[in-house]
């Protein structure tokens, strides 16, 4: 049954969170660890995630111990029989009090069913029949944004949340290391710059490669440093960009760890891309953000938090949530150079 709980969880001491992926949903979900840390300062607390997000749980001062799903080794039946009993061993060894599903679909439900947590809890948006083996909490953010959602769960163990934290902590030797990787591509981190992330999982999250290049020129018009970030898989896109641009383009692109990237994205000026990752990422460490928008929702999915600007296609199909246009449309080329550098130009100038 949907509800909020009507008596509050008290004096827990080993806490389980159930965060696997994906990048931007790990971060969506850091506050939780944060409000639990203060309301719970003595307990213990787990969380379990897949390896692409590791990074952004590790050596984290909200956390005491990660444990990694290594996702591959559960996909086929052969492999779920050899790897499920010693998973299921490995967390029971924990006696979880209470088991905070944030997944909210089946590997998720059954990390907390068979963690053997005597309380389980699973945040509103179930699917896949997650509902069935841990109680859901509907609180009022249910239609707002997922990081409020999230922290809707622990407000029902009776949790005070007077502030929303990001917890990400990045290292001296992450610093060291990815000031490094810098110099070496050519960004001195003193230069004012701007990150700009092409790439996204869905292909219709992506702004077109052409415009990019358009903005990296702008940009460096107005001696603002052009640094283009992602992932391995990017490149292609990274190619095109540099190709078509005019100017100079720091790059970056598979040259990062997480964490890494964090750092750089820290200390720009400002974070240029589409609903992805990298671009929560940036919003978390309080990054001024231009976002565009085209088949996910702003108020479930836009950057949180203040000094953002988010840019949404003219269409009254935003916000579809398709992977694919039944339209055949590209709708974030509905979002012009020049409306993004304008949006760049307000929220380094806070106007």
């Amino acid at each position: 049954m949907s509800s909020l709980m009507s008596s509050p969880v008290r004096n827990l001491t080993n806490i389980l969170i159930v965060k696997l992926s994906a990048i931007g949903d790990v971060v969506h979900a850091l506050p939780v660890a944060y409000a639990l840390r203060k309301n719970f300062p003595a307990a213990r607390i787990t969380w379990v995630v897949e390896k692409p997000a590791y990074d952004l749980v590790a050596n984290n001062p909200c956390i005491d111990e990660v444990i990694v799903f290594d996702k591959p080794k559960f996909k086929t039946w052969i492999g779920l029989w050899q790897n499920a009993p010693a998973f299921s061993r490995l967390l029971k060894t924990h006696k979880f009090d209470v088991a905070l599903d944030l997944q909210a679909i089946f590997k998720g439900s059954a990390i907390s069913f068979f963690s053997g947590a005597p309380q389980r809890f699973v945040y509103c948006d179930t699917r896949e029949l997650s509902g069935l083996v841990s109680k859901r909490i509907c609180g009022p953010n249910q239609t707002g944004h997922v990081v409020e959602r999230y922290l809707d769960v622990v407000r029902a163990l009776g949790c005070t949340v007077d502030e929303v934290v990001f917890p990400i902590a990045i290292t001296a030797g992450e610093v060291e290391s990815a000031t490094a990787i810098a110099t070496e591509a050519g960004l001195d981190i003193a230069r004012p710059y701007v990150v700009l992330s092409p790439g996204a999982n869905w292909p219709n999250k992506r702004w077109p490669v052409r415009l990019f290049a358009l903005l990296a020129d702008k940009l460096n018009q107005e001696g603002l440093v052009p640094v283009l970030t992602g992932g391995p898989g990017d490149q292609p896109l990274a190619e095109v960009i540099f190709a078509s641009a005019a100017t100079h383009i720091i790059d970056l692109t598979g040259k990062t760890s997480l964490k890494q990237l964090a750092y750089i994205i820290k200390q720009s000026r400002a974070f240029v891309g589409g609903d992805t990752g990298p671009m929560h990422l940036a919003a978390a460490l309080a990054t001024p953000v231009v976002a565009m928008y085209g088949p996910t929702d702003i108020v479930r999915n836009g950057p949180y938090g203040s000094g953002h600007k988010t840019l949404v296609v003219p269409l009254e199909c935003a916000g579809c949530w398709r992977r694919q246009c039944p339209k055949g449309l590209d709708c974030l080329e509905e979002i012009t150079v020049d409306s993004v550098y304008a949006a760049v130009d307000e929220v380094l100038h806070g106007y």
